[in-house]
């Protein structure tokens, strides 16, 4: 019996040896086997370039992009692509909830997926409804539509100029997008007056510009600036204090001046600002482009902000009795269906933020006492609820020593950037000297 126990004691770990061999050997040679290919096809994914754009692989499809023309419509265009006028339907109910089929543009550009064989049949419509925004139609057998985004690419740009006509050509010859022009007058609106500015003033700019697939969207954020004028140097930099975003110069010290919300108390809004609004009096659509305030004959209507009188009338058929003030070189209001102006208001009078201008009335095209209040900027009429209310106020104490790091390490960017200028003015008179 013990000598049963001790060929049992050595049998045994033989057998677990043997067992555990086999296994490893059997493991290593599965695991052998499935490496031998693993490596083959990673390494193909890898040096592979796979080329993408609406989220799809291109490389899978036969791509081609047009442009909407004329009077074409999403049944036009997917009919002359062989697709069915089933499908057509089906997709457009589908689009309801996503998109309006209606509101494609001509001029838009958009691209057909089709299949890589000889049937070339059409698998997606892709529209491009905005530089950013594009709506895929899926016309495979799942039939949907669907919103997708562009890649967006921030691209941190340094120019600086000398004007020597207009801003707007000076950027140009800085190799500038020329709507840069436009945000340095928002920027500076409360600052610098844009129309006085003139020959030798300077621009020195630092800025974001958006990108997609290596082209501009003209989107332009400024991070930093030193507009030059009349030799003083005026700094703006963008700051984020809390929750309002706004631009202060090198002491925290807000660019901005703020308007009044509204320019009337106790009144509610009849009308809103509208590109199609039917017309109480003509009884017809036309664009409204401003906010009718309701209120009793004779409540007191205020300017929303310092400015000058440029305009003062009466117009039968319009605005009846109304305003017009030039606040700075961006921004300009409009008052209307004044029942009497404010006393000593007159083209040229200088007028301060909450001033009585006039009462409210009907006079004009109206059919109750109401203000019809207008605002535009840059020469374009805007919605005046929607207005960005800049900070007025500096920035914060608990603030200050983190602005300040930021406006610092930006001083000294926009300072290489004067010299680099200099250098270079230095440079081209020495090298006319030679000549």
């Amino acid at each position: 019996m013990k000598r049963f126990l001790k060929v049992q004691y050595l049998i045994f770990p033989i057998l677990i040896f043997v067992v555990l061999y086999f296994f490893n050997n059997r493991t290593s040679l599965d695991l052998t086997e499935t490496d031998k290919a693993k490596p083959v096809l990673i390494d193909s994914v890898q040096n592979q370039e796979v080329n993408y754009k609406y989220g799809f692989s291109i490389d899978d499809f036969q791509l081609e992009e047009f442009k909407i023309k004329r009077n074409q419509t999403l049944s036009v265009i997917l009919s002359k692509q062989g697709v069915s006028s089933k499908l057509i339907y089906d997709i457009s109910q589908k689009a309801k909830k996503v998109f309006n089929v209606r509101k494609i543009k001509s001029g838009r550009k958009y691209a057909m997926l089709y299949t890589k064989d000889s049937l070339k049949t059409a698998e997606y419509f892709i529209y491009e409804n905005t530089p950013k925004e594009y709506i895929v139609f899926d016309l495979t057998d799942t039939i949907q539509v669907y919103k997708g985004q562009k890649e967006i690419t921030k691209v941190r740009k340094q120019i600086s100029g000398t004007i020597t006509s207009s801003l707007w050509n000076a950027m140009l010859e800085s190799n500038a997008d020329p709507l840069l022009s436009m945000e340095l007058s928002d920027i500076y609106a409360w600052t610098i007056d844009f129309f006085g500015i003139g020959k030798g003033d300077e621009f020195h700019v630092i800025y974001d510009e958006e990108m997609i697939e290596g082209e501009s969207i003209h989107q332009i954020k400024v991070i930093a600036a030193n507009f030059v004028h009349r030799k003083s140097n005026n700094y703006a930099f963008a700051y984020t204090d809390g929750e309002k975003e706004g631009y202060f110069d090198e002491d925290g010290n807000s660019l901005q001046k703020a308007f009044l919300k509204a320019p009337l108390h106790y009144s509610r809004i009849s009308s809103r600002f509208s590109n199609r609004r039917f017309h109480p009096v003509l009884k017809r659509y036309r664009a409204h482009h401003g906010i009718d305030y309701a209120a009793p004959t004779g409540t007191p209507v205020m300017t929303i902000g310092d400015g000058v009188v440029v305009k003062k009338g009466y117009q039968k058929r319009g605005g009846g009795r109304y305003l017009k003030i030039k606040h700075n070189s961006v921004y300009t209001t409009t008052y209307m269906h004044f029942s009497r102006f404010g006393k000593h208001v007159g083209v040229g009078s200088r007028v301060k933020q909450g001033q009585v201008i006039g009462y409210v009335g009907a006079s004009g095209l109206a059919t109750g006492p109401h203000l019809d209040f207008r605002v535009h900027k840059n020469g374009v009429a805007i919605n005046p609820l929607k207005m960005k209310s800049p900070p007025v106020a500096p920035v914060s104490e608990q603030n200050i020593a983190d602005y300040n790091k930021v406006k610092d390490h930006l001083l000294m960017e926009l300072d290489g950037g004067v010299k680099k200028v200099q250098d270079e003015l230095v440079f081209d008179s020495t090298f006319q000297r030679l000549e």
